[in-house]
């Protein structure tokens, strides 16, 4: 069973998953509501999650987070708080928190992935109750992403989007298009039926959200990677595209949470946690 949540802010979409025998859930890609403005956090996206869990009596046994998000802050460490379950996340985690280190000369920032409770490889199998996830390794627009495959169920992370808007950028550090572009390559290998899960959607004028699409409709229509295009096209599409795009609203912020799995920097004497902003790095 799926359940999916659409948060508006950040247009990402959190995905509740279970097993109806054992009624033993995962999340996937939870979200903290940050204003910028302020520098307030809550947690109304987290509770419409928090609260299907409870009402259908289910246990949380995994937080999975399929990158470090630039565009959101993780909620993780709020759920496994209320609801319990382990937080996991690629391996590949480290050579993120090692370039975002420096580029926040940021000391207390452990770059072995001990924020974790679990590091991911591809290959990996993990259990939510009855149900089988198999953990892929899909680099390109970070070095730890990851897709989860549960049966005819993929959830692909920032990988691609629906169809009409295309794929991820790969211009963070750390980014490859070419290496993004044989990712999709094995998600699009899996059988055509294959429900792909989204982690955001960003909707032309006149269409609704939406963040369910098949192997096959990618595959037929994906404006950037359709069956057809080459590799060297894709580069070549992907690099000018990503010169045109702003930084995300949040990507400052969201970095040095989710790179810690969603914990708030040590609060400082005065018991405030403090978020760096970088001048002219990036």
């Amino acid at each position: 069973m799926i359940e999916s949540f659409f948060d508006p802010a950040t247009a990402t979409v959190t995905h509740l998953v279970f097993d109806p025998a054992s009624r033993c859930a995962a999340v996937i890609d939870s979200v903290l509501d940050y204003d910028p403005k302020s520098g307030r956090t809550s947690h109304t996206s987290a509770d419409r999650v928090l609260d299907s869990i409870r009402q259908q009596d289910l246990q949380l046994q995994w937080l999975l987070e399929t990158h470090a998000h630039a565009d959101h802050l993780s909620a993780a460490p709020y759920l496994k708080e209320k609801l319990g379950g382990k937080v996991a996340i690629g391996r590949q985690i480290c050579e993120v928190q090692t370039v975002f280190r420096r580029i926040f000369n940021d000391q207390d920032l452990d770059t072995e992935g001990r924020d974790f409770d679990q590091l991911l490889d591809d290959g990996d199998v993990i259990r939510i109750g009855e149900l089988q996830l198999h953990v892929m390794h899909t680099p390109g627009h970070t070095p730890a992403c990851h897709t989860f495959v549960i049966g005819l169920d993929a959830f692909v992370g920032d990988t691609l989007f629906m169809p009409d808007y295309g794929s991820a950028r790969c211009d963070f550090p750390g980014g490859d298009p070419a290496t993004l572009y044989r990712s999709i390559q094995r998600i699009l290998a899996l059988p055509a039926d294959t429900r792909l899960h989204l982690c955001h959607d960003y909707p032309p004028a006149g269409r609704a959200p939406a963040w369910v699409s098949s192997v096959g409709e990618q595959r037929a229509r994906n404006i950037h990677v359709h069956e057809g295009v080459t590799e060297a096209e894709f580069v070549s599409m992907r690099t000018e595209r990503d010169k045109t795009l702003a930084m995300p609203l949040l990507i400052l912020p969201a970095v040095q949470v989710n790179l810690r799995a969603g914990k708030l920097p040590t609060p400082e004497a005065n018991g405030i946690s403090y978020l760096k902003i970088p001048v002219n790095a990036l």
